[in-house]
């Protein structure tokens, strides 16, 4: 019991010292400076510290080793920020804003993580399903970020509460759509807000919360890990954590390696020679890329001068937000069949061990997913370029047009920068556009859209139906019929909450063209974030439907119908069968 109120104590001491370090920062210049708030920070510093003692030498709790590292850290940054603290003049010298300040802030938050991981939480079915969790912590998580942008210092020149609700939902749901200039209008501490709320939509709240829980502290219950594997669709009870575990490494070693090479290909003249602001704009970039959210501390997005011909640029960021679009059990299956493949050929140049033969290493569902995904990058890469060559694309060389028509073809299925002016593009290409923003990304992935599985479900039962077979079938396997049900559900739904959005936008924005709402439409539905200079020019109830279209498209339509209604209970009887007339 002591353990426990220890934990939830400095828990809580943690989450306010956080939130008066977002208070103090939003709406104070020197608030340190005139305030003994200071102390409280020392008093948050030294009960984390205590509790990491107390877990490692006195109790010796085996939970520590799965946190070692991060206590390590911990505790070395608390011994450095005194060193330098007690070192310096505290109120006076300039070396405390420049070093002290950051560390400080940097305290804050790792000491937060650390006791939030020492909490073990369990999501009860009993109380509430996987869906509705889902669906009210992104509510509550844009409501938060909504407040914390209408702070004063997050913005140059104030916010109305209605378009700091739509830049936060835009953030959240990794869509990209924005009424407001994220390079001229938001601050620095208004931007780290902007790709914090990206970070948290791209990877679902779900995952951090469930991840720090049991991964830092231990300990799951049985429902806990169904809920759990229905999110991450693992489909072994006990692979649940380890791939929990391997989505945030991978996300955090892919988003540092793509902020490395999109540093290595930028002009930093072009950002006054700071090399601070360089470092700042690639892990912007590479976060908003990998969760496929299009957000640009540019105000001309990637189309800015300077980085329009950037190719290299280009290529880096689709290629992130192309893997970010794969979705995690897709990429964890990749990362098990490469550890596959290195396993055995290191048996068979180094060992004389027999080779271990793993059949469907590569499952089903990676298959169809990868296979999807690049016939659709085919597509819309040639067909773009061919549209296109002498309209949007005619600035560029053959080899430019190449790499920004695979640009178009990827980034209109998951992502929202702009490498071209989008009014230029051609009304056959758009309607293209919207074809790949309604397919969207992948399952399980940051991006949006009714997923390539959907679709190829579909296309696959409507060929079976053509050539008269009763059955489903692709790689030797026959797709279940739960699979072909949800599939028709999912791409019903989102054309009938398409339909509703796309009438209600020709009501209330009578002055715009059709296929210009629908582009809009499709681009927030799918959580894409392109558009044809329309969102800023959007009256407040047109702001209002697309907030909403970006909701229901991040959390799926699907989903909010399981959170609304009752679960049926399966009944021991079954009626007659009787066919019904369809054509």
């Amino acid at each position: 019991m002591w353990n426990k109120k220890l934990n939830l104590f400095s828990f809580y001491t943690s989450l306010l010292a956080v939130l008066i370090m977002i208070v103090e920062t939003g709406f104070f210049e020197e608030f340190l400076f005139r305030s003994q708030i200071i102390y409280f920070y020392d008093f948050s510093f030294i009960l984390t510290l205590f509790n990491i003692l107390y877990y490692n030498f006195y109790k010796k709790s085996p939970a520590t080793r799965k946190i070692w590292p991060l206590e390590i850290i911990v505790t070395t940054l608390i011994v450095v920020y005194y060193m330098a603290r007690f070192e310096y003049n505290f109120f006076s010298t300039r070396t405390f804003r420049f070093f002290n300040l950051r560390l400080l802030y940097v305290l804050i938050v790792l000491c937060f993580i650390r006791d939030f991981s020492s909490l073990n939480i369990n999501f009860k079915r009993t109380f509430i399903n996987p869906a509705q969790l889902f669906i009210l912590s992104f509510l509550f998580i844009i409501l938060f970020g909504t407040a914390l942008l209408m702070m004063p210092n997050a913005t140059v020149n104030g916010i109305k509460p209605l378009d700091a609700l739509f830049t936060a939902t835009s953030a959240v749901c990794v869509t990209g759509l924005i009424v407001l200039d994220t390079a001229k209008d938001f601050t620095l501490f208004g931007k780290i807000i902007i790709i914090s709320l990206i970070q948290i939509g791209g990877l679902g709240i779900m995952t951090f919360a469930s991840y720090f829980s049991y991964f830092f502290r231990g300990g799951s219950s049985y429902e806990n890990q169904i809920s759990l594997g229905e999110m991450t669709s693992s489909d072994k009870l006990g692979e649940v954590f380890n791939t929990l575990k391997i989505i945030i490494i991978i996300t955090v070693i892919v988003e540092a390696l793509g902020a490395v090479l999109i540093y290595s290909t930028l002009d930093l003249s072009l950002l006054d020679g700071s090399v601070n602001k360089g470092i700042f704009f690639s892990i912007f970039h590479a976060i908003s890329a990998f969760c496929n959210a299009g957000f640009s501390t540019l105000s001309g997005n990637l189309y800015e001068p300077g980085y329009q011909f950037n190719y290299g640029l280009h290529f880096t960021v689709a290629s992130l937000f192309i893997f970010g679009g794969l979705g995690f059990p897709i990429v964890y299956n990749v990362y098990k069949y490469v550890k596959h493949l290195i396993r055995n050929l290191f048996l068979s140049f180094f060992s004389k061990e027999k080779l271990h033969h793993t059949p469907w290493v590569i499952n089903l569902n990676s298959r169809i997913i990868l296979t999807t995904t690049f016939l659709l990058l085919l597509f819309g890469t040639v067909f773009i370029y061919l549209f296109e060559y002498n309209g949007a694309l005619k600035e560029h060389s053959t080899f430019g047009a190449l790499i920004e028509a695979f640009f178009i073809s990827a980034n209109n299925r998951t992502a929202g920068f702009n490498t071209v002016d989008v009014s230029l593009i051609s009304a056959p290409t758009l309607m293209i556009c919207i074809f790949l923003m309604w397919i969207g990304a992948s399952p399980a992935s940051t991006g949006g859209g009714i997923k390539t599985s959907t679709f190829a479900i579909a296309v696959l039962n409507i060929i079976s139906l053509a050539k008269g077979k009763k059955r489903t079938e692709i790689y030797r396997r026959e797709i279940g019929e739960h699979s072909i049900r949800r599939a028709f559900a999912i791409i019903a739904l989102s054309l009938l909450v398409l339909g509703i959005g796309i009438f209600l936008l020709v009501i209330v924005e009578p002055d715009k063209d059709l296929l210009t709402l629908a582009f809009e439409a499709f681009s927030a539905f799918s959580t894409v974030g392109q558009s044809v200079n329309t969102t800023p020019n959007l009256s407040s109830a047109g702001k209002l439907i697309i907030i909403a279209m970006m909701f229901i498209g991040r959390v799926s339509m699907f989903s909010l119908l399981i959170a609304m209604m009752k679960r049926e209970k399966y009944h021991n009887y079954q009626y007659p069968k009787e066919e019904i007339l369809i054509n």
